[in-house]
């Protein structure tokens, strides 16, 4: 106990041959070296080679404080003061924060004594004092505290905090601003003597003066400098303890640092003078790189909050997302060294829906105008030479509705890679329609309907999860797989969502993650929860109760199947011990080695025409939402945004009484899909317009703009007759 108070020392003083050392924690003082004249202190004239004790009053239960040391030739002086007033806890050798210490402070208006000031000024200035404040009641001997175990009550941290800093004592809050500023986090070391020493990274950020924008430069973002300065062993430490924070706590954290970012986003926006750009560009890196720290930790923790909470939804009014993510490409072909400029792509994150779908068109827009380029650069030199062949600047499908998808293949294998980067065109043949988006949303409709069918076996459906996945028992050509990868990818570059009931392991697998258990859940919800508990279980006859051996059993076309999972796994058993692994062989099993060569060419067809750099950016979630849409839907989104007529008002009546799945049914009727995209209704930005037809028409989709003609019908009952006859007879385009 002695040697780690020695490695807490608070003050030091080192004269000519010999050192005096004060350790607040345990309220000692040492000295060793040369004392032929005394200056050890021990009242003898003996040298001492290892650290004996001085006795002194700082030895008392009396509120004394050693401020310096000074040790010089032949002399020695320790500096103190002391307080009338007695530690509330016994155990405690220093001065730390409590109800009854601020409740003293308080008693005090104006200006403060100078016990107090001192007080104050000592606290905040000493990582010691801060390090042995809001230890947890369960854990009162602090030297418990572990890597997994911080030791620190954070709600006893925060209300004593809010307590602490009032308006009405505004002399408080500013002096402990300056000692937090000047005398603490400046002096924070990269790598703290004991693991005690980083519990004030916790306890910190809950004082309400990490949040007041005054404070930003001076003392919120050099204490995430002192956090991301940190070595790697006690960054570890600290992350693991923000691993185990509550959600609303930890949330807090990240609340915190992202205010910063808008802040620091919105000074730089007007021009503050006073910033220069270099050093607003490192305040800004600064305060990202903790966020990104926050986000490695929530990520490594299995969420403690969602992905979403990250998001800075100020960004798309904030910064150029467009020059941003150019900038941020360039950097990777062209590294420009460390010109001081941040870019955010570097911290995808922070992007939310809007941001993403930003980042995407992007990327879209610089890919098709590349092939643009290259094509109008091919028609150029076609008009000098004729062997040249001219190239379409679109990627044209002109398809079959009774073939489809034979159609689509023959026109996709006879394209380029660069083919795939253009704008997609759409013809159905015998069809008069212009595709301006209506045609293009169709086609995926129809074609990933008719590919998902029953009747080609490449895909397994499950019942209870409403999902699908390989089946690597399929009979058709392997080349399929290829083309709905390619669809999918289409899609995403042309906007489009499409029906593609994959779990969240497929796009984890296009990002290059691997599925884990919780993925196996979500595809196979009776499976995964066998798993689950098989890993819960206490008991230690396992192996009788389970009698499960490293083998899956599946049954295909009627026929049974045993297969091992790991070499001779019919011959292992499951036990206690490798329960871990056998659960790890099933879902790799499930999500990688059975369907192996379908997922790679999967992989290959997608990353023709989503291959990028701009994939980093996404999370899985936010790609599957990129691809197949979502089902949050708001009708009363949409009805806000249409002018108030007599039919319409009918309208309303009747479609608000309307089950779900026939207001999906009017979805796919007026849009061509039956989800909606990732921005939420409001994006569709649909129209439906009164017109003169008599009441004998039915409503008229034009689903290339999402707009209705609504007959002028007199009464709820024919109304709803004629839309229910129009969206149940919904395919096919004509010129209306």
């Amino acid at each position: 106990q002695e040697y780690r108070s020695l490695r807490n020392t608070f003050v030091l003083g080192v004269g000519r041959q010999h050192t005096l050392a004060y350790t607040p924690l345990c309220r000692k003082m040492y000295s060793f070296g040369l004392g032929g004249n005394g200056q050890l202190g021990l009242r003898t004239t003996s040298n001492r080679k290892s650290p004996a004790t001085i006795k002194g009053p700082w030895t008392s239960e009396q509120c004394c404080i050693v401020k310096t040391i000074y040790a010089g030739g032949d002399q020695s002086f320790a500096h103190y003061w002391t307080s009338n007033v007695r530690t509330p806890n016994s155990q405690r050798h220093i001065c730390t924060l409590s109800e009854e210490v601020v409740q003293k402070w308080h008693a005090y208006s104006g200006r403060l004594p100078l016990d107090v000031y001192n007080e104050i000024e000592l606290v905040f200035s000493s990582a010691s004092c801060l390090n042995g404040s809001f230890l947890a009641r369960s854990n009162p001997d602090h030297y418990s505290t572990s890597g997994k175990c911080s030791g620190v009550d954070m709600n006893a941290a925060r209300l004593l905090f809010d307590r602490l800093i009032q308006p009405d004592h505004p002399e408080i809050s500013q002096l402990i601003a300056a000692c937090l500023e000047k005398n603490l986090i400046h002096k924070l070391p990269s790598s703290p003597p004991d693991i005690e020493a980083l519990r004030l990274y916790l306890t910190l950020p809950e004082c309400p003066l990490f949040r007041d924008r005054s404070n930003f430069v001076t003392i919120t973002i050099p204490f995430a400098k002192s956090v991301i300065s940190l070595k790697d062993p006690p960054l570890k430490v600290l992350g693991n303890w923000w691993s185990r924070f509550e959600p609303q706590v930890f949330q807090h954290l990240v609340e915190l640092y992202k205010e910063v970012v808008v802040y620091l986003l919105q000074m730089h926006k007007v021009g503050i003078p006073q910033v220069e750009q270099r050093i607003f560009s490192c305040f800004l890196d600064t305060s990202l790189q903790l966020l990104e720290f926050l986000h490695m930790v929530n990520e490594k923790s299995g969420q403690i909050i969602q992905y979403d909470k990250f998001y800075i939804h100020e960004l798309d009014n904030l910064i150029d997302i467009r020059n941003d993510y150019v900038m941020w490409i360039q950097r990777q072909i062209y590294p420009m060294g460390h010109d001081g400029l941040v870019t955010l792509c570097r911290y995808p994150f922070v992007f939310d829906a809007q941001a993403k779908t930003t980042l995407l068109q992007t990327d879209a827009v610089l890919q098709m105008q590349m092939a643009v380029d290259q094509a109008q650069m091919q028609n150029f030199s076609s008009m000098f030479s004729p062997a040249v062949e001219s190239v379409n600047p679109c990627l044209i499908l002109i398809v079959r509705r009774e073939n489809i998808v034979g159609d689509t293949m023959e026109v996709l294998r006879k394209s380029k890679n660069v083919d795939y980067k253009k704008p997609l065109k759409v013809i159905f043949v015998g069809e008069e329609a212009v595709d301006a988006g209506g045609v293009r949303k169709e086609f995926f409709l129809l074609i990933m309907k008719e590919l998902l069918d029953p009747k080609y076996g490449m895909f397994r459906y499950f019942e209870d999860s409403r999902l699908i996945w390989f089946s690597h028992k399929t009979f058709e050509d392997i080349d399929l797989f290829n083309l709905i990868g390619v669809i999918c990818g289409l899609a995403i570059y042309n906007l489009t969502i499409v029906e593609l009931n994959f779990p969240v392991a497929l796009y984890k697998k296009l990002l290059k993650r691997n599925p884990t258990l919780d993925d196996l859940k979500e595809l196979m919800p009776d499976v995964g929860r066998s798993l689950q508990h098989l890993l819960d279980y206490t008991e230690d006859d396992l192996e009788e109760i389970f009698c499960l051996n490293f083998t899956i059993t599946e049954e295909h076309y009627g026929a049974t199947e045993v297969l091992e999972l790991v070499s001779n796994g019919e011959n292992i058993n499951v036990t206690k011990s490798n329960r871990q692994e056998f659960v790890d062989a099933y879902v790799d099993y499930v999500f990688n080695r059975a369907v192996a060569p379908l997922f790679e060419c999967f992989y290959a067809g997608f990353h023709k025409v989503c291959g990028g750099k701009v994939l980093e950016l996404f999370q899985p979630n936010e790609l599957q939402a990129m691809v197949i849409g979502n089902t949050n839907y708001d009708w009363t989104e949409l009805e806000k945004y249409w002018a108030d007529h007599p039919t319409i008002r009918l309208f309303w009546e009747v479609f608000h009484e309307l089950p779900l799945e026939k207001k999906k049914q009017f979805l796919l009727f007026l849009t061509g899909s039956d989800r909606i995209p990732i921005l939420g209704m409001k994006s569709l930005k649909l129209v439906i317009q009164p017109t003169r037809g008599g009441e004998h028409y039915l409503p008229v989709a034009h689903t290339c703009f999402n707009l209705l003609d609504l007959p002028k019908y007199t009464s709820l009952e024919i109304l709803r007759n004629k839309l229910l006859q129009a969206i149940d007879h919904n395919q096919g385009f004509n010129l209306a």
